[in-house]
């Protein structure tokens, strides 16, 4: 660059026999006290090899250049011409000349703004919401299909007792149908991670939102039809969450840097607890102004606003948007360490390392206790506290509202502890064992509350010391197997959905034969198992390339 922000450029023509191919020349340039563009076409003649070299002049008004080069001025008249001077040239040199003039003007570009596709974007023509990070556009449309995904499952929790009044269903049967949902949700967790880790995560979440909104929608017509159906519908909803954490885990270990990962997954599992918190808030309402079938028809339409924005703005992989700041690819590509497709999965291999065996196990302890609370909460407000309809929905929020505020301190704590120094193994084992123990101490005291404010408030303590397990095995996926996050997720969360089956089914017929002091005795046993197998064969070291 020249003084005053004019630009020289040298062309050596290639050999030709007289060819004139038009180059089109497109430079935005800025300069301290002026901003101009210059767009011009020049036709120039081409000589071989070794017999000349042209130099380009363009100049307005009565201005010229003073060396070999373009003088850009702002003033409408044009000259263009050429002086051509007879000397040797050496293609490598060109090519190594060329190579430094790129790489400074990518530098100089970098300062001022981006590069894209060869054009100088300046940063600022970038409206103020364009700038913000696009991997974090990508977290929060995840944390808003998980904030859906909870409101269309928790939706039953509630519609369930009004529902039993009505077609007169036995504890045992409610139970039944409460698991029925994890039916479907257990037989695409593998097939969502094999899918989205081969296909991208962009379209297996996409389907999924889509593929549970409409069994949502349909779960009143399911009901009056009879219990058969209901089972079904519920199964096949349970299909299309299967997919949503795998495919998330999969967009997330390509899109968000190591550095920010604890924080990015506790923000996306931050919207499950909110979606919970949502779904039991509203569905008692318009339980009670509308009727029940009210919550399914209004919670399933949400997913259709979602899809339509997820179409715009999501893609599988920062290679795959042309929207993206060069910067921020920069960023995430240099601190990626999944950025191929998967083409075959070494199953023998995964099934080999005694850390996936922890993790998997761990997975199973974790969800039992976390699924029954998800699915009885309000039946147990409602059965031993006494609390109305409306009071068992409200009351039902306190501990998923604090779920997504420790699960996103928790992440905040974890990244901060790896960004110091602190193994990333001696983190994930910190954070997870804070998820076992908490939920187990908390849930031996309801036996000795007396009231059903400090039944509440143990409630919400034993699901906000869960929500740590967002920084301890759920991070853990991407820190052992990147490459195999998705399939290593769905491996995992098929045991914990397991527990979901067997915990929910298995505690309304506890509660046939029993208490909930005996549901609670079983949750906290696998607190404590969990505990044990996680610090003895976790670790946050990558095992699998």
């Amino acid at each position: 660059m020249t003084a005053g922000g004019a630009s020289v450029i040298s062309f050596y023509s290639p050999p030709s026999y007289h060819n004139s191919p038009e180059i089109q020349l497109q430079r935005r340039i800025w300069s301290s006290s002026f901003r101009f563009d210059a767009r011009f076409k020049l036709q120039l003649p081409i000589y071989p090899l070794n017999r000349a070299s042209s130099s380009v002049h363009v100049c307005s008004g009565s201005s010229r250049s003073s060396s070999n080069g373009v003088v850009v001025g702002r003033k409408s008249s044009w000259r263009v011409w050429t002086d051509l001077k007879s000397k040797p040239y050496d293609v490598a040199d060109s090519e190594r000349e060329s190579l430094k003039f790129q790489d400074a003007f990518n530098d100089a570009a970098l300062k001022n703004g981006d590069a894209v596709d060869g054009q100088i974007v300046d940063i600022a023509e970038i409206r103020w919401w364009e700038q913000f990070p696009k991997r974090w556009v990508i977290v929060l449309l995840c944390f808003s299909a998980f904030l859906l995904c909870n409101m269309d499952r928790v939706n039953m929790s509630i519609a369930i007792l009004p529902m039993a009044s009505e077609f007169n269903w036995s504890p045992s049967t409610v139970g039944l149908i409460q698991s029925s949902f994890f039916w479907g949700y257990l037989l695409t967790q593998v097939a969502g991670g094999m899918w989205a880790d081969t296909v991208g995560g962009k379209f297996v979440l996409g389907f999924g939102v889509v593929w549970w909104s409409i069994a949502t929608t349909v779960t009143p017509i399911a009901a009056r039809l009879g219990l058969p159906f209901l089972l079904v519908t519920r199964a096949i909803m349970g299909i299309g969450e299967g997919v949503a954490m795998p495919a998330m885990n999969n967009l997330l270990s390509r899109w968000v840097p190591v550095a920010e990962r604890s924080r990015s997954l506790a923000l996306v599992y931050s919207g499950m607890y909110l979606g919970s918190v949502t779904g039991l808030a509203f569905s008692p309402l318009l339980i009670h102004k509308f009727g029940w079938p009210s919550v399914f028809y209004s919670f399933g339409s949400l997913g259709t606003v979602w899809f339509a924005v997820w179409l715009n703005k999501a893609h599988s992989t920062p290679l795959d948007d042309p929207g993206l700041r060069l910067d921020e690819k920069k960023l995430i590509l240099s601190n990626s360490v999944c950025k191929e497709p998967v083409k075959s999965i070494p199953w023998r291999l995964i099934l080999s390392k005694s850390p996936v065996w922890a993790l998997i196990i761990s997975h199973f302890c974790h969800n039992w206790g976390t699924f029954i609370l998800l699915t009885w909460m309000p039946t147990y407000y409602h059965q031993v506290l006494k609390f109305n309809l409306t009071e068992s929905g409200m009351f039902s929020v306190l501990p998923w509202l604090t779920m997504a505020f420790s699960a996103n301190v928790g992440g905040w704590i974890a990244d901060s502890l790896v960004s110091k120094g602190v193994s990333v193994t001696i983190v994930r084992k910190i954070m997870q064992t804070i998820g076992f123990l908490g939920p187990a101490f908390f849930l031996t005291q309801l036996n000795h509350v007396d009231s059903p404010a400090m039944a509440v408030l143990c409630m919400a303590c034993s699901q906000g010391t869960d929500a740590f397990s967002q920084s301890g095995l759920y991070s853990n996926h991407q820190d052992i197997a990147p490459r195999y996050s998705g399939v290593l997720l769905g491996l995992s969360n098929t045991a914990g959905v397991l527990a979901g089956v067997f915990g929910t089914a298995a505690t309304g017929y506890i509660l046939q034969h029993g208490s909930w002091d005996d549901v609670f005795k079983v949750s906290v046993g696998l607190y404590l198992a969990g505990t044990v197998v996680w610090n003895l064969f976790s670790t946050g070291e990558k095992i699998l390339d």
